[in-house]
């Protein structure tokens, strides 16, 4: 396979909001980010993946977009966006923007024209259906709660919406709706943007009518022909979210002749923790060797025929130091644990702000809590009967907030996020974890992390080793190999915070050891709590 330049690289993604505020209003913004590009340099990243900053009404976090080419007044203006693109190349760093393309905000021109009348020429470029007042077309329902249709009376038809009622699905049958999407990414690629994240993309091609929202009949025709109409004109990288995604999907979306995608996001690790046919909020133990599993059928299925992304944690997910690992008195040892486990991996790995500093879960009272999901779940969930100390049980292991939390800079007021009253409330260990406190030590998650990104860059077997799980069976340690035709990596990794006896794995006296989460290893035939070493040969 031809070697591309981001599968060499490493991202960080940035949610502006809780990154950091330049101006004192709460709420970060673009010159914030400007002002960090020395530490994200310094870190090592390739790319920063920036959740929306488009302009908004902000009913869901950025993710409902009233102009595709306009920057929200809140994060700065188009001027700083084009500094923020220019700056961060004097750091070898691209800027990835976030494609919300599946919908649109009913604020949006095109919205606010198409629901006049339905000869509007704007009318097509939603999904409509007839309809009475009352009656619904179907009894889909949206992702974020209530029906999926909403009534508009001034043309007696209901529009679709599959997240939330101000959020009207965009008609990808539709040809001008799909040529106006091409222009507006051809010109932010002359803007010099390094790539796009895809928003739940492997919805466009629903077809409601039929009960169908994720892979359509049409969303791979419908993908190639936005990819030769924009993306193949640029050397980007570009990745889509497919929580529908199976490898053999996958293997479509991230063809190595470069028709779809450059990689998706598939979510099949990180569903895990809950229980069968149940919501995110029905909470059940990991299933450590089912997770085993599921990385090595990945890992091993698009082995030359595709690429993975590589991640734990998003603004959508909680923290994994608190998900998975141990956020108390291994926190430190099991954020670099879960580290190595990632980045031994063939893929593209993916750092949300904070992951590399440890950053853990907030329990707040839900007052304090922003997210949109949160709120709903919590209201519906009282309503349901469901005892309260449950469903905040729930909120804490789960809720979108506890990644959304201020990035945790020093231990000056605000965890020197903002100056002023932060829009949501910062976690209330930032005078513990935070950034100051870890750049310099050469023991901290944050060194793990640099490390981690360095070795990438100085060992092929990273970006081209195949894969092999070892220890299948083992209840408690997560242990595979890379192998290439010159080099061997193994990857060791006790997942539990336990002592537990290693066998042989770590004996071979050829191999060396490349990165350990203690300071040193005290004995090779066992591993200490969350012990994670990396071996090469």
């Amino acid at each position: 396979m031809e070697r591309k330049w981001w599968q060499n690289a490493v991202i960080y993604q940035i949610y502006p909001r809780s990154f950091q505020d330049s101006n004192g209003d709460g709420i970060g913004d673009l010159q914030g980010i400007i002002q960090r590009l020395p530490y994200l340099g310094r870190l090592g990243i390739d790319a920063i993946w920036l959740s929306p900053v488009y302009k908004s009404p902000q009913v869901d976090n950025g993710y409902d977009i009233s102009d595709y080419q306009d920057i929200d007044p809140m994060f700065g203006s188009i001027d700083d966006m084009q500094q923020l693109i220019d700056e961060a190349k004097k750091y070898n760093i691209h800027i990835i923007m976030d494609l919300v393309l599946n919908h649109s905000s009913n604020k949006h021109k095109w919205f606010e024209e198409a629901r006049k009348s339905k000869d509007n020429p704007y009318h097509d470029y939603y999904v409509w259906r007839d309809g009475k007042e009352g009656v619904l077309p179907n009894d889909m329902h949206a992702a974020f709660g209530g029906s999926a249709w909403e009534w508009v009376p001034e043309v007696g038809q209901y529009y679709f919406h599959q997240f939330a009622p101000e959020q009207p699905d965009l008609n990808w049958e539709n040809p001008k709706v799909r040529r106006a999407i091409y222009d507006m990414i051809l010109w932010w690629m002359d803007r010099g943007v390094g790539g796009f994240r895809l928003d739940v993309i492997d919805q466009i091609a629903k077809e409601p009518d039929r009960k169908i929202t994720q892979n359509g009949p049409r969303l791979h025709e419908f993908i190639r022909e936005m990819s030769r109409e924009t993306f193949q004109k640029g050397n980007l990288i570009t990745v889509g979210e497919a929580w529908g995604a199976t490898p053999e999907l996958a293997k479509l979306y991230s063809n190595p002749d470069g028709s779809e995608f450059s990689m998706v996001f598939q979510f099949e690790h990180i569903g895990l923790d809950q229980q069968e046919g149940k919501e995110k909020w029905d909470l059940s133990p990991l299933p450590f060797l089912k997770l085993k599993q599921v990385f090595s059928r990945w890992q091993t299925s698009l082995y030359n025929c595709g690429w993975n992304s590589l991640f734990w944690n998003n603004h959508d997910l909680p923290r994994i130091v608190s998900r998975w690992g141990n956020d108390g008195k291994y926190r430190v040892q099991s954020a670099k644990m879960l580290a190595m486990l990632l980045h031994g991996m063939q893929g593209t790995p993916y750092i949300y702000q904070g992951e590399e500093l440890g950053m853990t879960n907030v329990r707040y009272r839900i007052e304090d809590y922003r997210d949109l999901e949160t709120l709903d779940v919590y209201r519906e969930r009282l309503e349901a009967g469901y005892d309260k100390a449950e469903i905040m049980k729930s909120i804490y292991a789960k809720s979108r907030d506890n990644a959304r939390t201020p990035m945790q800079w020093d231990d000056t007021k605000n965890a020197g996020f903002s100056t002023g009253i932060p829009w949501i409330r910062v976690n209330d260990n930032y005078s513990e974890i935070n950034a100051a406190s870890q750049v310099d030590d050469p023991d901290s998650v944050f060194a793990c992390y640099q490390k981690l990104i360095s070795l990438r860059k100085e060992y092929p077997v990273f970006i081209e080793g195949q894969f092999r799980l070892l220890l299948e069976e083992d209840a408690n340690i997560f242990a595979y190999e890379r192998v290439s035709e010159s080099q061997q990596l193994t990857v060791v990794c006790n997942f539990f915070d336990k002592i537990v006896p290693v066998r042989d794995i770590c004996e071979d006296k050829d191999k060396k050891l490349l990165l350990c989460n203690y300071k040193e290893v005290e004995e090779n035939a066992i591993l200490r709590p969350y012990e994670a070493r990396i071996y090469l040969k």
